[in-house]
């Protein structure tokens, strides 16, 4: 039991369910229960789907298509930052781009719940703690998220209209400053990956 809790909390860290409860209200905000359920449904399976894929076979498809972590790094945070800013813009039309685009799947599943910081980490827990420990501690720490999710509908009307539509813009310059974030630290391990081939 001790080695599953040592695995845990790394990925919860990683994970960051809690901290992504505010950018889960900024995109979900004046949904209808209908969709804003299939969101949380959708995002949970596909962050489940991609962690698990990639925790048991993520280091042979990387080699493969000779992509990087720090590929994922800066695409995750592309992605995070462009509907982060559009939504600061516009929010009617990235509410419209997000049912279009399938937002439980993108960016809420892949890259918020399960992003490059989770699949960096479960690649170094598996080789220590293996790989039936570690996904147990993955499926967990994404159902945590899903339920803080589902239950964020009632900080949302404890909040107000006016309350969540500040948090709403407050959330999404959070996004983009993540999505900054993951795009330096990406760079940054490129660069330095380059200078030690040198």
């Amino acid at each position: 039991m001790m080695r599953f809790w040592m695995c845990f909390v790394p990925l919860f860290v990683a994970v960051d369910a809690i901290g992504s409860v505010p950018l889960f209200l900024a995109c979900t905000h004046g949904m209808h229960w209908k969709e804003f359920f299939k969101i949380i449904i959708e995002s949970v399976i596909t962050a489940t789907v991609v962690a698990l894929t990639f925790l048991f076979g993520g280091r042979e498809l990387m080699r493969l298509l000779g992509i990087d972590m720090s590929d994922f790094m800066v695409a995750g945070g592309i992605i995070i930052f462009i509907i982060a800013i559009t939504n600061v813009l516009s929010s009617e039309k990235l509410h419209k781009m997000m049912l279009e685009g399938g937002l439980g799947a993108v960016p809420l599943g892949v890259p918020l719940i399960t992003g490059p910081a989770v699949l960096a980490t479960s690649l170094l827990l598996v080789d220590t703690y293996g790989a039936f420990t570690t996904a147990a501690a993955l499926v967990l720490n994404i159902l945590i998220a899903g339920l803080l999710f589902f239950f964020s509908a009632q900080l949302n009307r404890i909040l107000g209209s006016a309350g969540a539509t500040i948090l709403s813009k407050i959330a999404n310059l959070l996004m983009a400053s993540i999505g900054i974030m993951m795009i330096r630290r990406g760079i940054m391990i490129l660069i330095k990956e380059i200078t030690q081939s040198v």
